[in-house]
């Protein structure tokens, strides 16, 4: 099957484009040998299906980042039938260095002239014909969003990988033409494939090539040392650059025709920067627009209308049936969030009433009713009823990213970053953490220098992905409503802003004390703002609940099982109904392990019971879903609830142990900040350990449980008993002083051996 390859600078659609060749069949892996994630798919849209294969963004072929190296190497030895080079028309001259290095290459080229709606709004026009004619290479007019010139693009793209292109350069006409051209010769000579391109990075120093072709390499070394430094000058890699951009200006950009600028209004994304990128505004409209999407994400009183509605059941909807309140209650009007949650789970509601009814009239065992509608379905439909809640959450996420403006956010908190000891670049992982933790670790490749990246690595989970949104949302619910006091959605907003404070303040710590370093430059490119694409968008989230769903039937589905089967036989393999749990295996370890929770709340001063928030956290340590899928199974037997009653996702079984148990309050909030600060699931530690030495990784390990357990306390604490506010604040004192007197000493120490060593 014919392979194309997908290349283009970031942030030029690159995966809207692959999204609307490949559809639903993509798939994602790990490039051979390392680990950063590769998309394949298949396009069954033109005259013959064929493999698209979506390349890392690059600004460049040379060897400056993992991402770029990926790329060369994936076209130079995998050798893709057809590059297909995505350019972002609003960016002509600046996406067109990267097509001058493909050029180079002796694979055929496809330039896809992408965002043609918004050059079209800029007022702007390309002569696709013209630069066509000039590039020797098909040129095709696209909007990935719209889907304009996909069709075409992609029959010019079989058409062309039938074919066979030798490569051509746009430095012909320099004065690097006679050696560039002697060093291809010389390595076509030894069998090297795409000998044009190899030559010319020889000729930039480039050091992949010259530890590879150790001759050829001295040929060119030799040749420009004979010239002179007017010809030259000391950098040979900036000459070739400047070349490159001067072609490109002299021959492309006669190309592309601009509006005039007499009179040109500021366009939109301009506008919209006035105001999301003001100095002041920028940050508190931020945390505004996270407000907003809490809120009609998880709230129960939309908008806060229930004083104005009146208290009471009269407008309560669908009463006595498994969608009760589910537009609106006597709490409120639901918020859309709500509404999807409340549909999910009265259909769950539905299956596990028509299960237990079918079980019954079978005459099956009470153990095995048990284990079927209040072991498996009570846990795992505890946490399918936060999917809704999940994909909307990662909706906006994603429009937000899309749009433009998490580049902007990252813009606005560069300056405070390098403040705390990281550089911007380090935020853009940070924030990939709300979505993934696996993804953001395997970003931090782009950072440089290796302390700052364990750093990064390290408090990257302390961004709360989507797999802790159901123990946010269940005990935050569970608190609302056991007190009646506060909104689930502000809860649930400030823990997210605890697990951001924590993570600053824990980069503070390590950047003052073991990760100390200097910090690399950052340059940021901010996109214009775009209207995310509908089929996109909807694939994103297609992507989100399968990978869900496929962890609700595999993983949770499992450890529901074992949680029944340990909480249900004794060590001595008896099985003992729901009343004798407390004589269980798990009820033993659970009880073994409380007492080191005690000081955060949820330990030896809990009631009968009361184990079970220790093992809900040990479980997720597999899962962070399991969390709620342990209070699902075991809320049956420890509180007596029902299956049937285990409607509000989960909320209710947590309601009933808050009972059952005598949880504070504030225990009830340090354990949701425990769960979201310590060792995160099995798949982030995994990608931890392939990202971090040996003996980082050791310590990784340690911070986590250090850092949950330390924060965890004071949340407690504070909560429980007010003024012993005083008391952490005393300790933190004295920390900092012992650290700054540290940093003195060898700032002092370092200065002394300068001065000897001078």
């Amino acid at each position: 099957m014919i392979r194309v390859a997908l290349a283009g600078n970031p942030n030029c659609g690159k995966t809207m484009l692959f999204n609307a060749l490949t559809g639903a069949t993509a798939h994602v892996g790990n490039w051979p040998g390392v680990t950063v994630d590769k998309r394949e798919g298949t396009c069954k849209k033109g005259s013959e299906p064929f493999t698209v294969v979506d390349l890392p963004g690059i600004y460049s072929l040379s060897p400056y980042t993992p991402e770029e190296v990926i790329a060369r190497n994936f076209i130079l030895d995998n050798k893709p039938d057809c590059v297909v080079d995505i350019v972002d028309s609003t960016n002509l001259e600046r996406n067109l260095y990267l097509t001058t290095q493909l050029m180079e290459m002796d694979v055929p080229v496809v330039v896809a002239l992408n965002m043609a709606d918004e050059l079209e709004k800029n007022g702007d026009k390309i002569d696709v014909k013209l630069l066509e004619e000039r590039l020797g290479m098909p040129v095709v007019s696209v909007s990935a969003m719209t889907g304009k010139g996909v069709k075409e693009l992609i029959d010019r793209t079989l058409a062309a990988a039938k074919r066979k292109r030798q490569g051509v350069s746009v430095l012909g006409r320099t004065q690097l033409a006679p050696a560039v051209e002697e060093a291809a010769v010389r390595l076509r000579d030894d069998g090297v494939s795409s000998p044009l391109f190899h030559a010319i990075k020889l000729a930039e120093g480039d050091s992949l090539e010259s530890k590879n072709h150790k001759k050829t390499a001295a040929f060119i070394r030799n040749y420009m040392h004979g010239m002179t430094d007017a010809t030259f000058g000391e950098d040979w890699e900036a000459f070739v650059a400047n070349a490159r951009y001067d072609y490109i200006t002299d021959n492309y950009s006669p190309a592309l025709t601009r509006k005039s600028g007499e009179g040109r209004k500021l366009r939109l994304s301009e506008k919209i920067d006035r105001v999301l990128t003001n100095k002041w505004a920028g940050i508190p409209l931020f945390v505004v627009i996270l407000f907003v999407i809490f809120h009609v994400t998880f709230s129960e009183n939309l908008l806060f209308l229930a004083p104005a509605l009146g208290s009471g059941g009269e407008w309560t909807m669908f009463g006595g049936t498994p969608f009760e309140g589910l537009f609106a209650s006597s709490d409120g009007v639901s918020s859309p969030g709500v509404i999807l949650q409340k549909l999910v789970e009265g259909l769950t509601g539905l299956i596990s009433d028509g299960i237990g009814g079918a079980m019954e009239s079978g005459n099956a065992a009470p153990w095995a009713s048990g284990f079927v509608v209040d072991g498996v379905l009570g846990g795992l439909f505890a946490v399918i009823g936060f999917l809704p809640q999940i994909l909307l959450l990662f909706l906006f996420f994603s429009l937000l990213e899309d749009s433009g403006y998490m580049a902007r956010v990252a813009f606005l908190l560069d300056r405070i970053f390098r403040r705390l000891g990281l550089s911007g670049r380090a935020l853009m992982p940070m924030i990939m953490g709300f979505g993934c933790s696996v993804p953001a670790m395997i970003n931090t490749r782009t950072l440089a220098d290796e302390k700052e990246r364990t750093a990064t690595v390290r408090v990257i989970p302390f961004f709360s992905c989507g797999a802790k949104l159901p123990i946010l949302v269940g005990c935050a619910g569970a608190l609302v409503s056991s007190s009646g006091m506060g909104n689930a959605d502000v809860i649930t907003m400030l823990m997210y802003l605890l697990g951001i404070v924590v993570a600053l303040v824990s980069v503070i710590l390590m950047r003052s004390t073991t990760m100390r370093g200097e910090l690399s430059p950052f340059i940021m490119e901010l996109p214009n703002y775009r209207r995310p694409g509908f089929k996109s968008t909807m694939l994103h989230l297609w992507d989100k609940a399968k990978h869900f769903i496929k962890k609700a039937f595999t993983i949770i589905l499992a450890s529901t099982i074992i949680i029944w089967f340990f909480s249900h036989f004794t060590w001595d393999w008896h099985y003992v109904a729901d009343e004798e749990m407390g004589s269980s295996i798990l009820a033993s370890l659970g009880k073994l392990i409380q007492p080191l929770f005690t000081p955060l709340g949820f330990g030896s001063q809990l009631a009968e019971g009361g184990w079970v928030f220790a093992v809900a956290a040990i479980t997720g340590l597999v899962a962070k879903e399991n969390v709620i899928a342990t209070f699902g199974t075991l809320a049956t037997a420890i509180a007596g609830l029902g299956a049937a009653e285990l409607d509000d996702a989960g909320i209710n079984a947590i309601e009933a142990l808050m009972d059952e148990t005598g949880i504070a309050g504030a225990a009830l909030i340090a354990f949701i900040a425990f769960n979201m600060l310590t060792i995160p699931c099995f798949a982030a530690v995994a990608t931890a350990r392939g990202e971090l030495s040996k003996k980082h990784f050791r310590w990784t390990l340690l911070f986590w449980l250090a850092s949950s357990y330390i924060t965890s306390s004071m949340v407690y604490t504070i909560g429980a008993v007010w003024w012993t506010l005083f008391f952490w604040l005393l300790a933190w004192a004295a920390a900092v002083t012992v650290i700054v007197l540290v940093n003195r000493r060898l700032k002092k120490k370092n200065e002394q051996n300068k001065i000897k060593t001078a």
